[in-house]
């Protein structure tokens, strides 16, 4: 059975994230004989003032840029890219049944859409990595059998999600009128990038390594060092 990973979010944490992540699959003989697809999924596209805190060979729709970079790179890995914003128009074409997806999205909106829709499936793993400009976080959902084994990213801990205020790219992009409208994001800090991308990359590799998580949420600080882990686990 093929492995199907989607990574939705090209931009500081999903650049920090894809060339480890590709280079793990394509060498680790864990899959040697098993097919990866990994598919790309972001509507925004690559500028000059993005290279402070984004590794990307040119410009271009993100997706599509990193997709041909990572096949050069990884030919054993079958790479899919989808240029644009996930949204309930077509969260259910891009997440399926049994997929592991790494959300690297800035907004609210976008991973309440991704949680909902997480919770309508029977099995799939949802990592989710953000960040401010010193700290941020990572959840991890993991719905198996219909069962929630650990809490949804769209949580009473987490009402800016279950709640957001925000707007999802998306609807920008319909208003304007067009695909190469630029979203703005909030200023953001390269090593915070890195380190969500790290504690996520560590979830995955934790969960092929024993199946399972022992908590829902890990909060990062880089400018203090530290790192809080919490177990909220999904009633039952």
């Amino acid at each position: 059975m093929a492995m199907k990973i989607r990574v939705i979010g090209c931009g500081g944490i999903g650049t920090a994230l894809l060339p480890p992540l590709c280079r793990f699959l394509h060498y680790h003989p864990k899959f040697k004989d098993q097919e990866v697809e990994v598919s790309l999924i972001d509507g925004d596209s690559f500028e000059e003032r993005n290279r402070e805190r984004q590794d990307f060979s040119a410009l271009g729709n993100k997706a599509e840029v990193i997709r041909e970079a990572l096949q050069k790179q990884f030919p054993n890995i079958y790479f899919r890219s989808h240029p644009t914003y996930v949204d309930e128009d077509n969260v259910l074409l891009m997440i399926r049944e049994g997929d592991i997806v790494f959300s690297c999205v800035d907004n609210h909106d976008t991973r309440h859409c991704l949680s909902e829709h997480c919770e309508s499936l029977q099995n799939v793993i949802l990592f989710s990595g953000g960040n401010d400009y010193q700290d941020g976080n990572i959840q991890v959902h993991h719905r198996k059998d219909g069962e929630n084994l650990t809490l949804p990213i769209a949580n009473e801990f987490h009402p800016e999600i279950a709640e957001p205020e925000d707007e999802n790219p998306a609807r920008k992009v319909g208003r304007e009128g067009g695909c190469d409208v630029q979203v703005v994001a909030e200023p953001q800090l390269i090593i915070a990038n890195l380190n969500a991308a790290t504690l996520m990359l560590n979830a995955f590799y934790g969960f092929l390594e024993t199946g399972k998580f022992e908590y829902d949420e890990i909060y990062f600080d880089v400018t203090k060092n530290k790192f809080k882990e919490r177990n909220r686990r999904a009633k039952k």
